[in-house]
Formats: structure tokens, C-alpha cells, sequence
């Protein structure tokens, strides 16, 4: 099936999609707050940008998006449409999260990975237990962990 946009539409619908500040991203920021927990946002001195990261807890976190970062869940689809291309894109996304992730690590930090399934759409996770993982890890969690668990 081809495009129903043109060229220039479509550009111009992919430069809109916001990279940070998502609202799944302003959600967690949010409740992260309301629980005493302060942060800085997209730290550049970082071997990555986490979109949230806790000095005091050595801790930084990735609110995913499910289709963008290729999580294996309900929420994402491969587009019937160039197929090819788009499993490449998203794969490469991938690869250089791990990449990323790891530099992190290596770094002395820890790392969580906040999925976009786990706050919202049909199976998301109840709010206060999400919170209570995030609290538990920040507190006493282990060098990497993903919500939902893999």
C-alpha cells in the first residue's frame, strides 16, 4: 500500500514527534516528584541523555516508547508498509540503546527502562504499584531493570 501523505507531509508528521517531554515521560516525572524524589532532566555530561536521572541515587531512567524502541509487547506493531525499512530503523534504535545502557553501567550508574505499556493502554500496570517499583529500585534496585519485567 503506498503513502497517503506526500513526501513533504509526511516529513513534516515525523518532525513533530516529540523526543522528550512525552507524556508518558511528564507522567512519571509527576509522580516521581509528588514522592519527594528530585531529578535532572536529559543530562548531557552522561554517556547518554536519560530522560530522568537521580544523582543522589546514582540512577537514571528511560521512559520508552513501545513502537519506537522495539519492545516485544501488545503495544507495538511493525508497519505493513515498507516493512524492511522500518524493522531496520527501529532495530538499529535498539542497538544503540544497548550500547547506551551499557556505557551507563560502566559508568557507575544504574539504569531502569520505564516502557510505555507499563503507564498506559489496555496493559498497563496499576499506578501505585508501577511507583512502588520505581521507588524500590531507586532505593535498593540492581545495576538494570525494565518495567514490566521482561
Amino acid at each position: 500500500m503506498a503513502d497517503v501523505h506526500n513526501k513533504t507531509t509526511r516529513s513534516k508528521n515525523m518532525a513533530a514527534i516529540k523526543g522528550k517531554n512525552t507524556k508518558p515521560e511528564l507522567w512519571l516525572r509527576k509522580r516521581l516528584h509528588a514522592q519527594g524524589f528530585r531529578y535532572r532532566l536529559n543530562a548531557k555530561d552522561l554517556p547518554s541523555k536519560p530522560d530522568i536521572v537521580l544523582p543522589k541515587y546514582k540512577a537514571a531512567i528511560f521512559v520508552n516508547g513501545c513502537f519506537w524502541h522495539m519492545h516485544s509487547c501488545d503495544v507495538f506493531r511493525l508497519p505493513s508498509t515498507r516493512t524492511e525499512w522500518w524493522h531496520e530503523k527501529l532495530d538499529t534504535n535498539r542497538k544503540r540503546d544497548l550500547v547506551k545502557q551499557d556505557d551507563l553501567i560502566k559508568s557507575g550508574w544504574r539504569v531502569l527502562v520505564v516502557w510505555e505499556c507499563s503507564i498506559k493502554g489496555r496493559t498497563r500496570m496499576p499506578e501505585e504499584d508501577l511507583i512502588d517499583k520505581v521507588k524500590e529500585w531507586l532505593l535498593y534496585g540492581a545495576s538494570f531493570a525494565e518495567l514490566p519485567e521482561s
